[in-house]
């Protein structure tokens, strides 16, 4: 297996049956191995930089009814949400003095944020933060909406392929959604010029090796600028509440042969991977990962934001926990770099 990880660091390409063999055949040895290689390229690229986005969950309302989201239309019990863009550009305020220099708008599909509502956020934003980048993760949109948020200053868009197969994205969407649209709408991001985050979940329900194979052959198709995975972790209130989480171990391990594949990609540490294990967002950066998104949302509304349960950082201070944050990531020998921190990719 040794010699498929050198081929993957050489070639930066393995065979669909190479990735499953590769997968498959997983130790902990192997993973200790993949993880120092892993390592070792993102040191060649980014020295030992971590580099920071401030996340704002501005709306936990979704016209979606995805079957794993704690957000999804049909859970009654959530506890729903919007920020003003007065508390928006307040998020950011926050952030600014701190070293966010990308602001992350995250939220559901929520129509209440026409693109006249969503351009005027992100063109205040612009207005005065100039050097600042903008990321947005507001889901499916149309290919003009996507050209009008880019025209307006957004720099970045996260969206999350979930899986490749058609099959099994069936399984964890209802039938409004497809996984041939949501590819579609990353070609489309792409084309418009926009630096391009996607991903996928580990340990998703009905998911299978062949499954992850295709998820990496497609990784390297659309060739991102950012790619974010984490592990599957049900939420009470889904159909899949009682589905097992993913592991630990299966992320780290996906997440160094990203890094092997596509070398300059930027790689983040999940708040997930922290969630599941104390230190999981160091491991994830010392399995090659090296972004981190701590949260800018307000206290107020962050416990509501809870796409699976447990989720980690919903009672601190932007401050405090980005001073807590840097120590426990000088204490794996990497520091914090308030830079834009664009991708070489």
């Amino acid at each position: 297996m040794k010699q498929l990880i050198q081929k993957l660091k050489e070639t930066q390409t393995l065979t669909k049956e190479e990735w499953i063999s590769l997968i498959d055949n997983r130790t902990p040895e192997l993973a200790e191995y993949l993880f120092s290689e892993a390592r070792e390229v993102q040191k060649f690229y980014y020295g030992n930089k971590v580099y920071i986005r401030g996340l704002i969950e501005f709306t936990n309302f979704c016209k979606n009814d995805c079957f794993y989201c704690g957000i999804r239309k049909s859970n009654g019990n959530a506890c729903r949400y919007r920020l003003t863009k007065e508390e928006i550009l307040e998020c950011c305020r926050i952030g600014y003095p701190l070293g966010f220099r990308t602001f992350v708008l995250q939220g559901g599909e929520d129509g209440y944020f026409t693109d006249a509502k969503m351009t005027d956020i992100i063109s205040s934003i612009k207005a005065v933060y100039p050097d600042c980048a903008i990321t947005l993760s507001v889901g499916e949109k149309s290919y003009d909406s996507y050209k009008a948020f880019f025209d307006a200053g957004a720099d970045r868009y996260l969206l999350r392929h979930e899986t490749y197969v058609s099959e099994h994205y069936k399984k964890l969407h209802p039938h409004t959604l497809s996984a041939k649209k949501r590819q579609q709408c990353l070609w489309d991001l792409k084309d418009i010029g926009y630096q391009v985050g996607t991903g996928f979940m580990v340990g998703s329900p009905y998911q299978t090796t062949e499954n992850l194979a295709e998820d990496m052959l497609f990784l390297k198709k659309l060739n991102p600028q950012m790619v974010g995975i984490g592990p599957f972790i049900p939420h009470h209130d889904t159909p899949f509440k009682s589905s097992p989480q993913g592991s630990l171990e299966l992320t780290l391990f996906m997440l160094a042969l990203i890094r092997l594949m596509l070398p300059k990609v930027l790689l983040p540490s999940t708040t997930a991977l922290g969630t599941i294990a104390p230190d999981g967002r160091e491991q994830g950066i010392l399995a090659g990962a090296n972004v981190v998104m701590p949260n800018l949302s307000p206290l107020s509304v962050r416990k509501n934001y809870l796409l699976y349960d447990n989720k980690i950082c919903t009672d601190s201070e932007a401050a405090e926990g980005l001073e807590q944050l840097t120590t426990q990531i000088q204490k794996i020998g990497y520091e914090i770099s308030v830079s834009r921190g664009d991708s070489l990719n």
